[in-house]
């Protein structure tokens, strides 16, 4: 199953996450804007995961003192997924 987030306070635009919903394993991730390299290494890091092995890993994860950064913002598209699922 796909789930689109929306990032607040990063570079990163927006996150698609596609999700088995049977297992809540991770089958991809992508990015809409941000660091393209960076981003790219997250979503192969997470990639075959589940949801719940990656939240407390990212969650909390701050660039530049904005109180968020796109690892968190994944964390929290994750944890709305978690919630739908």
């Amino acid at each position: 199953m796909t789930f689109d987030y929306t990032c607040h306070g990063t570079c990163s635009r927006s996150i698609t996450v596609d999700v088995n919903e049977n297992d809540g394993t991770i089958n991809s991730v992508s990015f809409l804007g941000g660091c393209n390299g960076n981003l790219q290494g997250i979503s192969a890091l997470v990639k075959g995961k589940k949801i719940d092995e990656i939240i407390p890993v990212l969650k909390g994860i701050d660039c530049n003192f904005k109180g968020t950064s796109c690892p968190d913002q994944l964390a929290r598209a994750l944890e709305s997924i978690e919630e739908q699922l």
